[in-house]
């Protein structure tokens, strides 16, 4: 009891704050922040190492110069949802209305965070891969609901299935998530794996997330948007954005498409916290759609280029790993060393000053990899794979 005679608690914070996982991810943050940064490679932070293009910098200051710096209408500029949708119809043949059916977040992770809570009731399911992005289970309990982890296999590339899916379904499954080209293998699915899980869904009258934020970077092989499918776009709450796409991690602008009733709960959410995505970053977003350059064309060759030499690496110094379809990152299996996914991650870069990611941080699933991202220049990626070689046969002899 204070002086005062009020009685203080111990515990300040909510539980719905204690169902946020602790992935590690914290520890090796702090491990990472105690080496000296002098001759660090750095294969662990998962964005685009390309500045984002000029002219789309330059429609930014245009727009600030022109006094484009107060609130934007809640779900975006009209003429850069109307953009949204026409790009959407062009790439993915899923034609939406932009009025309705596309709200403008800050990053796709906003509009994730507004899918869950706009859907989810206390207690519903959401079935999700194991690996996954990190957030993806945070962003289900903060909505209060579940996830149930499917576990996918190295031995298919770690792809969703239909059948694995379905053996977990439960009167309280209300969502099916998942994201593809994923993070953090790589993984792209193909049409047929996704029809099979299109058919699930309606069969079982369930919701999708589909987050499809590194939908553009593809190596040889054709993207499979999920409400392109048939009877999917009813059901689907569609998440891309501008940071992968066109290297605007920064400028934190996302969105997703969905049926009118869904993207109205997300937008009644969005108003109430957000308000509205920064009014300077819409117009450069604009400008990426509209200007006529194919920035994304560029990078994505470069990042194949890349993919190669890291794929080819990591199986020349013995580790087994699928070949990444999309994305720009490989996910190499390390269990031939004998040593966990921290250990190794940690002493890789204690010993050689290389940053990867360990692969139990993505799920249980991950333990026994590491995830190296390839969004980086070519000369520190190979000087990283000669290391990391180094390192592997010290401890396979």
């Amino acid at each position: 009891m204070s002086e005062e005679g009020v009685v203080k608690t111990e515990k300040r914070t909510s539980q719905r704050v204690d169902l946020v996982s602790d992935t590690g991810f914290g520890k090796f943050l702090k491990l990472l922040h105690s080496v000296s940064s002098e001759g660090l490679i750095s294969l662990g932070v998962g964005e685009p190492d390309f500045p984002t293009p000029w002219h789309i910098c330059e429609a930014a200051v245009d727009a600030m110069k022109k006094g484009f710096t107060g609130y934007t209408p809640s779900p975006g500029f009209p003429e850069l949802r109307l953009a949204v949708a026409e790009d959407l119809e062009k790439r993915c043949g899923v034609r939406y209305d932009p009025e309705t059916e596309i709200v403008i977040t800050v990053g796709s992770s906003e509009a994730m965070d507004l899918a869950f809570r706009a859907m989810l009731n206390p207690g519903d399911e959401v079935i999700m891969s194991d690996p996954h992005y990190v957030c993806y289970p945070s962003c289900i309990s903060l909505a209060q609901g579940v996830a149930v982890l499917v576990p996918t296999r190295a031995e298919n590339e770690f792809k969703l299935e239909a059948a694995q899916i379905e053996a977990r379904l439960t009167p309280k499954t209300r969502v099916i998530l998942f994201g593809y080209p994923a993070n953090p293998t790589g993984t792209e699915m193909e049409r047929g794996d996704l029809v099979e899980i299109a058919e699930l869904a309606e069969k079982h009258d369930l919701l999708v997330v589909s987050d499809e934020v590194y939908s553009a970077l593809t190596y040889g092989v054709e993207h499979t948007c999920f409400p392109s499918l048939p009877g999917m776009k009813e059901r689907t709450i569609l998440l891309d954005g501008f940071s992968k796409r066109y290297a605007m991690t920064g400028w934190r602008l996302g969105y997703a498409a969905g049926p009118a009733d869904l993207i109205a709960a997300m937008g009644k959410i969005h108003q109430h916290t957000m308000l509205s995505a920064a009014s300077m970053a819409q117009k450069a977003a604009l400008e990426a759609l509209k200007g006529g350059v194919d920035d994304t064309k560029q990078m994505v060759a470069e990042y194949s280029r890349r993919r190669v030499v890291m794929f080819e690496g990591v199986k020349k110094m013995g580790l087994e790993c699928h070949e990444p379809k999309g994305a720009f990152y490989v996910f190499p299996s390390i269990r031939a060393t004998g040593i966990t996914s921290a250990e190794f991650a940690e002493r890789l870069l204690v010993e050689e000053k290389v940053v990867v990611i360990p692969g139990n941080l993505f799920g249980q699933q991950g333990e026994g990899f590491v995830r190296c991202c390839y969004a980086a220049a070519m000369p520190d990626i190979e000087e990283a794979l000669r290391r990391m070689g180094r390192f592997v046969r010290a401890l396979l002899q």
